[in-house]
């Protein structure tokens, strides 16, 4: 797929999404459910403890998410040592894959270091809560398998 027909595909696909500009409404941040300290905590320590055992050609890193990652904006920040030595340094398309094998396409921008359209379909498809723990690992040039690991949440 041509990389700015694939954005384009993306961005309408998505469009609903990303691009929306707020009404003015306030939010009802009242559900929110935050991760405590200790449930965070345990999730990174799974997520690392997986990373530790996974193939060590294929580079990766844990990212723990923060409620800024999963609801509103849902921007995923990448790390930016990672992004200089493994990324695309055009803004491209990149597949984000589930452990049940499914695909997810979302734009990454290497100006901001981060995934944006297609963020929050794959976000809300999976659940993501604050304090979740999630391994990415790169496998090919434009695709990221993606291992979760769940902060228990007291409610």
């Amino acid at each position: 797929m041509n990389v700015h027909l694939g954005l384009k595909w993306l961005r309408g696909m998505y469009g609903s999404f990303v691009c929306r500009v707020s009404s003015g409404r306030s939010r009802d941040l009242s559900n929110r459910v935050y991760a405590s300290d200790e449930a965070r905590a345990e999730a990174l320590e799974k997520a690392e403890n997986l990373h530790a055992s996974l193939e060590t050609h294929y580079p990766s890193f844990v990212k723990s998410m923060l409620i800024s990652h999963v609801t509103g904006g849902f921007w995923l920040g990448l790390p930016k040592s990672f992004c200089k030595m493994n990324l695309p340094k055009r803004d491209e398309v990149m597949t984000l894959i589930d452990e049940e094998g499914n695909e997810h396409p979302t734009i990454y921008l290497p100006r901001k270091t981060g995934l944006s359209g297609g963020w929050k379909g794959f976000a809300v498809d999976h659940n993501l809560a604050d304090g979740d723990a999630l391994i990415f690992q790169l496998i090919r040039p434009t695709a990221f398998k993606v291992y979760i690991t769940r902060a228990k949440v007291n409610i």
